[in-house]
């Protein structure tokens, strides 16, 4: 199922998302995290990575009523050079909410 997942004002089409608390180490605060995968075909790619470099980013979940600021706490892709025309990789995000 796809659900959509604004990060700043790029709208992300994701797959697998998931949402939970996750307990800080050292702490009891709870903070919401969020993970999914989605797309980025090499047309995309320059303006996702760059999105990406940002690191804390506002999220909005509409379909969940979520919205938050976030940074990276885990992220991986199928493939890390996406310069070549046609070709598409799968990224995986994780994304922590901030204080």
């Amino acid at each position: 199922m796809e659900t959509t997942v604004w990060i700043n004002d790029t709208e992300i089409h994701a797959f697998n998302f998931t949402k939970e608390l996750s307990k800080q180490p050292n702490s009891q605060q709870r903070k919401r995290k969020i993970s999914f995968d989605f797309k980025v075909t090499s047309e995309e790619y320059h303006d996702i990575a760059v999105l990406l470099y940002e690191m804390n980013f506002r999220i909005r979940v509409p379909a969940q009523k979520l919205e938050f600021e976030a940074s990276i706490s885990n992220y991986s892709t199928s493939i890390t050079d996406l310069y070549k025309p046609g070709q598409v990789a799968d990224y995986y995000l994780e994304l922590v909410e901030q204080a």
